[in-house]
């Protein structure tokens, strides 16, 4: 586990290294208001907040894809958003353009008197863990990373809270599913960086792969990952050529599902899909991308879902009552942190007895029955 929490970090230090300085937008103070968009979820909290205690403030920074980036900045967001409206507070926000920014919309979250500052994403790990060790009298929450660049396997900071995903059992899920309804007999995998975040996705997927090949007697192929680092990444996160070019490389392969993972380059995975003059099935990551993007309706078969919004809000609302728990979280099947969405317009194209053993393979998982390896549970 610490071997790959390592490459994570890494990787994002020497992100942050190869940064140039910016000048970070200004925090934006956020009077409460509805929220446009809100994901419900089994472990979704129905009693209402208590009030909060005077003068909390939670606020929250974006990684470079931004809070509309229909993905994990976005749920993060909403997240936090909700339980702002709820608790009647306001709460600041900051998006940041590139890298470079993190350190400075850090500070200037600080200087506009967040209580509780929420950073979204593993690359705002080493800024987060500088701020919280610099200011000890605020509390901190960190998607998607544990906060341990040192290595130890502790958290770097006391006053950070960790929220972690096991999404390679959801993923487990969905390539089950992915294999079930291929007709090709080949599916494929692509993603933007091999940092652990990125590939405990086409891990789970691979694994799920593997297992319906063994419950079924079938030989499905997953075109785009053979295992650990080693697979298709364009090297970034952005839907540009050099993600359009791995994705027709894959498809060009003749995968009739496909599972790109890291945040907007599934937009480059869709133009080689309606170019390939063939039905290919997408299948999203963290959102429900038939909800947040109403173009892969057509095309999206199921998405892996991290529940960040309610992980967030849980957070935030605990912090809100003086109750912050410095725990890292770990989303699972089991506590509903993480899961598949449903199947909207395939659900009328996948045939029922694969949907039933999906179920049954997810209350497997669950039981201990089925085990799912990821970087978080070796």
């Amino acid at each position: 586990m610490k071997t790959k929490l390592r490459l994570a970090a890494v990787g994002a230090a020497a992100v942050l290294t190869l940064a140039a300085c910016a000048t970070p937008p200004e925090a934006t103070p956020t009077t409460p208001a509805a929220s446009e968009t809100e994901t419900s979820t089994e472990t979704e909290t129905t009693e209402p907040p208590a009030a909060a205690v005077e003068g909390f403030r939670p606020c929250i920074v974006s990684d470079a894809g931004g809070f509309d980036d229909k993905s994990f900045n976005q749920l993060s967001f909403e997240g936090l958003e909700r339980a702002a409206n709820e608790l009647g507070v306001e709460f600041g926000q900051v998006q940041s353009n590139s890298d470079a920014d993190f350190k400075n919309n850090l500070e200037s979250l600080v200087a506009t008197d967040c209580t509780l500052i929420t950073s979204v994403g593993f690359a705002l790990s080493a800024a987060t863990v500088e701020s919280a060790l610099a200011n000890t009298e605020l509390n901190y929450v960190l998607v998607d990373d544990a906060a341990d660049n040192d290595f130890d396997g502790n958290v770097d900071a006391p006053n950070i809270k960790p929220l972690l995903y096991d999404t390679a059992q959801a993923a487990f899920l969905a390539g089950y599913l992915a294999a079930g309804f291929s007709e090709a007999g080949k599916v494929g995998t692509f993603g933007g960086m091999p940092f652990p975040t990125v590939t405990i996705f086409m891990d789970g997927f691979k694994q799920g792969v593997e297992h319906y090949n063994e419950v079924n007697g079938a030989e499905v192929q997953v075109i785009g990952f053979e295992g650990g680092d080693q697979g298709s990444f364009t090297g970034g996160f952005e839907a540009n050529q050099d993600a359009r070019n791995v994705a027709d490389g894959i498809i060009d392969q003749g995968v009739d599902v496909i599972l790109p993972v890291g945040g907007p380059i599934y937009q480059s995975a869709l133009d080689s899909i309606a170019d390939s003059g063939r039905d290919i099935a997408l299948i999203g990551v963290d959102a429900d991308f038939f909800v947040t993007d109403p173009s892969t309706a057509d095309v999206v078969l199921t998405s892996i879902l991290k529940q960040m919004d309610v992980s967030v809000y849980d957070a935030v609302i605990a912090a809100s009552s003086g109750e912050f728990d410095p725990t890292p979280y770990v989303g699972t099947l089991e506590n509903g942190g993480v899961g598949i969405a449903p199947l909207h317009n395939f659900e009328s194209k996948v045939d029922a007895a694969l949907v039933a053993e999906v179920e049954q393979l997810k209350a497997d998982i669950i039981s201990g029955a089925v085990t799912v390896t990821s970087y978080l549970n070796q």
